[in-house]
């Protein structure tokens, strides 16, 4: 048992960690990256509880310190994310004025950002100052999906670390030892996942889940119409919506709630003057996160119809290797059979212009799915 347990597929990434721990090649400055699901805050917080660690071998995973560091409550590791669009400059000077205080304990000071690929302009203009002029026992870590994420000023005062996709092998064999799926479920799961080590535990422990996808990932094969192609688009949309409003509509229920009884709404059966304010910021904040939430799901669903694509192009070029949708390969040659393997990669760039569309132009994902999937039945000459 130690820290670095959960980090699946990252050997090379965990032994430059182990070592900088143990004091070789330190830094107050950090920069995970990897693509989404390949555990770039998990390294971090094992990181973070190595560097924390009492024992003589850092990240023992079993001393008090590893033990509330992993459950996010040691006093001095503090781990920022945001679930809304953007990390705004005013929360980023509170964090900056806290990283100037001394650790609490005898240890490092330790802020995880997340989500630093989020971060505002003015918000990076705050954060870099305490970067380049850190205070003596702090420790910044930085995680963004890749380097262009992050200004050049930040990731130059950085120390790198890559982590790299797990194989679908590392991921099974994860799920199977932490999880106790079986054999059979985990290697669907990890195929499924394409290396994403959070869906891979979503789609193995939950049959909705599963479902979901498979509806997803049986779009390509049923669009031989303008009319399914609408169809399809539409059902994408709603599902999508729908799985994202689960989530943020019972933690928004509850945060109304906790709102109401901070100013007492209920027990004085009025409104305090600073409520109507605080409502606003607390509404505001709510749909900023249902955004992404929702852009967050379409975004999940893209990767699966990529997967179909790229499995009739391998398909069509003989390329060794398993199938990410083996279990729907009838569909896949039909996709194949049906469309050169240069018109079905052609049809894997549209769908990553459509994702583009609605992550970097604002483009209501309703309408970019409606225009992709037009273009994902479109005749080759079309595109021409």
């Amino acid at each position: 048992m130690s820290v670095w347990d959960d980090l699946v597929g990252q050997h090379r990434a965990a032994v430059a960690l182990r070592e900088a721990a143990a004091g070789h090649g330190m830094s107050h400055a950090w920069l995970f990256t990897g693509p989404p699901g390949s555990g770039r805050s998990n390294a971090a917080v094992a990181f973070a509880a190595a560097l924390q660690c009492t024992e003589a071998e850092a990240g023992c995973g079993v001393c008090h310190a590893c033990h509330t560091v992993l459950a996010g409550s040691h006093a001095d590791v503090k781990r920022v994310s945001t679930e809304g669009l953007s990390l705004g400059v005013d929360f980023i000077r509170d964090l900056v004025r806290a990283s100037a205080l001394s650790p609490v304990g005898r240890g490092w000071q330790i802020i995880i950002v997340e989500d630093a690929d989020r971060l505002t302009e003015r918000a990076v203009n705050a954060l870099l100052k305490a970067i380049e002029e850190p205070a003596e026992r702090t420790v910044w870590m930085l995680c963004t999906p890749t380097v262009e994420d992050v200004l050049p000023t930040i990731r130059s005062r950085c120390r790198l670390v890559t982590l790299t996709t797990p194989t679908a092998a590392d991921v099974a064999a994860f799920l199977t030892r932490i999880d106790d799926v079986p054999d059979a479920l985990a290697s669907y799961a990890a195929r499924a996942s394409q290396g994403h080590i959070g869906r891979a535990r979503a789609l193995a422990r939950d049959e909705a889940t599963r479902n979901r996808r498979r509806d997803v990932v049986s779009i390509p094969a049923g669009l031989t119409s303008l009319g399914r192609c609408m169809k399809a688009a539409q059902r994408l949309a709603e599902v999508t919506k729908e799985e994202a409003d689960v989530v943020t509509g019972d933690l928004d229920a509850r945060e109304k709630v906790d709102l109401d009884s901070a100013y007492g709404v209920v027990e004085r059966g009025r409104r305090p003057r600073e409520y109507a304010p605080a409502l606003a910021t607390l509404l505001k904040e709510q749909k900023s996160r249902a955004k992404r939430r929702h852009l967050d799901v379409v975004d999940r669903s893209l990767m699966d119809l990529v997967s179909v694509y790229r499995d009739a192009v391998a398909l069509a070029t003989g390329a060794p290797g398993e199938l990410v949708n083996a279990e729907i390969r009838a569909d896949v040659e039909k996709v194949a059979a049906s469309a050169s393997p240069e018109l079905n990669l052609r049809r894997i760039g549209w769908i990553f212009e459509a994702r583009e569309q609605m992550l970097e132009f604002n483009v209501p994902p309703a309408l970019a799915l409606e225009s992709m999937m037009v273009a994902l039945q479109s005749p080759d000459s079309v595109h021409g």
